[in-house]
Order: C-alpha cells, then sequence, then structure tokens
C-alpha cells in the first residue's frame, strides 16, 4: 500500500506504540493519520467508533488502546474485559462494516510460560490470570466478527514514553545503590519502535483490497530475564546501582507471570520479509542515541 493514499485510524494513540507510530508517519506522506485517545475515542463505545471510522473513511486501524495494568485485573476484571475483549470486537464489527483492514496488538500473557522453547502461533493458550484471558478473548472475538485482521502478539513492551520498566529502571537506578530483580521470568524486551516500523512496514507490503486473517508474534530477537534487562540498562547508563537476582517468590504480585514466553517470530518473518533487531542492540541505540523523557513520578 505504500505509494498509494490510505487514512489509517489509530487507537491508543498517546500510549507506547502509538506514539512511536506518530513519529514516523513523515516517512508515509501518501497516507493520512488520525489518532485518537480517550477520552475523545473509547473504542468500547461503538457509537464513538463508528463517529471515528466515518470522519476518517479509514482503509486500516491499528488498535494499541488496551488495558495493560496486569496485576490490577486481578481485581478490576469489568474494566479490563471491557476494553480488552468488547472494545477489540467493537473495533472488529466497525471494520468489517467499513471495509478496513484491522490490525491488533496482543500479548504473550496469552501463555502460560510452561513450555522450554520459543511459543508459536499454533501453540494452545492458557493465560494465567485476567488480563492475558482478556486478551485472549479479544483475539476470538476479532477471529469471529473481523473479515480482515492482523493480530500480533508482543512482549515487555518498553519505550521513551509512558510507564514501562525501562523508564522504571533508569528511575531507581539512578536514585538507589542496588535493585532486586527477578531471574525465573524469561522473555525478550520489545522496543515499541521496532514494533512501530513492523506494523507499517506490513501495511505497506499489503495488497490492497485483499483480505487477510492473520496471527503472528512479534518481539525483538534474542531472550533474556528481567534481572537481565535490568543490568543491561544500568551497565549502558554507567549507573553504579548493584542489580541482584531474586526468585519470583521474593517478588510476589497479585497477578502471576508466565515464566517463559519467548515468541517464535518465523512466520512475521517469513510473510512479511522482516528484519528484527537484536534486543539488546536496539536497547543501547536507545539509551545512546535517544533522549528517554523520564516520568515525573
Amino acid at each position: 500500500m505504500n505509494g498509494m493514499k490510505m487514512n489509517i485510524l489509530v487507537t491508543g494513540g498517546n500510549g507506547q506504540l502509538g506514539s512511536s507510530i506518530r513519529e514516523r508517519i513523515v516517512s508515509y506522506p501518501d497516507w493520512r493519520f488520525s489518532f485518537y485517545d480517550l477520552p475523545e475515542l473509547d473504542i468500547t463505545s461503538e457509537e464513538q467508533v463508528e463517529d471515528a471510522v466515518r470522519r476518517t473513511e479509514c482503509g486500516a486501524i491499528i488498535n494499541c488502546a488496551a488495558y495493560t495494568a496486569v496485576d490490577k485485573a486481578e481485581t478490576d476484571h469489568d474494566p479490563a474485559y471491557r476494553v480488552n475483549r468488547d472494545g477489540a470486537g467493537v473495533l472488529a464489527a466497525c471494520a468489517k462494516a467499513c471495509g478496513a483492514l484491522l490490525v491488533h496488538i496482543s500479548t504473550d500473557y496469552v501463555f502460560d510460560g510452561s513450555s522450554c522453547r520459543p511459543y508459536t502461533e499454533s501453540d494452545t493458550p492458557a493465560p494465567l490470570g485476567v488480563y492475558g484471558r482478556s486478551k485472549l478473548e479479544g483475539e476470538q472475538l476479532i477471529r469471529e466478527i473481523a473479515p480482515s485482521y492482523l493480530i500480533i502478539r508482543t512482549s515487555w513492551l518498553y519505550s521513551l514514553y509512558g510507564q514501562n520498566f525501562l523508564k522504571t529502571m533508569l528511575r531507581l537506578g539512578a536514585e538507589r545503590d542496588q535493585l532486586d530483580v527477578v531471574f525465573d521470568q524469561a522473555g525478550t524486551p520489545t522496543c515499541a519502535d521496532d514494533l512501530a516500523d513492523a506494523i507499517l512496514a506490513i501495511l505497506a507490503k499489503a495488497e490492497p483490497g485483499k483480505q487477510y486473517a492473520g496471527l503472528y508474534h512479534y518481539s525483538n530477537e534474542g531472550v533474556c530475564s528481567w534481572y537481565d534487562f535490568a543490568t543491561a540498562i544500568m551497565r549502558l547508563k554507567q549507573f553504579p546501582c548493584r542489580v541482584r537476582p531474586i526468585e519470583s517468590s521474593g517478588y510476589p504480585t497479585p497477578a502471576p507471570r508466565p515464566a517463559y514466553s519467548v515468541l517464535n517470530k518465523g512466520a512475521i518473518k517469513t510473510d512479511w520479509g522482516l528484519d528484527i533487531p537484536h534486543w539488546y542492540d536496539t536497547l543501547a541505540d536507545c539509551l545512546t542515541t535517544r533522549q528517554v523523557n523520564q516520568p515525573s513520578s
């Protein structure tokens, strides 16, 4: 679709991924992007979504909106399901009505982490908590309703924006002499910039008018623990803060985390010709060439 005029509606436009997409629109001068977020657009409101779709005349919808408070979701069930499941269903119905391609972002939390090899798209989901279950049910609604969709599961998302593990480590690393970080949860950090690049590259290669029914995994390459991730951040920033490895039992959380959630990216690389950077290389580039906005608290 690159080189062709296309209108793209981005929900969750002020979040990590939405902000990263916004930074890249200059590279797609033939596309018209419309970014929406709360309170202007609540994806659980059919009326608001229909109005946004009508005004933008979109040919593609990128859904970056989600309820991502993993621990809070364990007691805050209704809002999690309303956004992650019902909101996905509303977007699917509106995409169907206007003939738009829906690109939906999901999560590695749909898996229970009992595997010892990277998860493929054909592996059976078994979410451990409310967040993962709500995201999985959102996927299922999209597959039932939308005639053209691409669902992309990702993991450990971080960026220059908002609140995330990278921003927390930068703040605590500058404040403390020592941090305890779990070493028995393995996955792959994913830079929102790289995911944004991947989504836009896919849209550029998508054939106009063709219907897609795709489920894909995308993260940066490689594997590490949260301890490894934190250690890399301190090393790259040359913080004197010592990072100590601890077991997950030493840092209990309301929501259980998958112990292993590495995603196999073979399908998305083969189908869309993507070249995916290693997590450490992207992290190093992020911390050495770009200014990370520190959180206000």
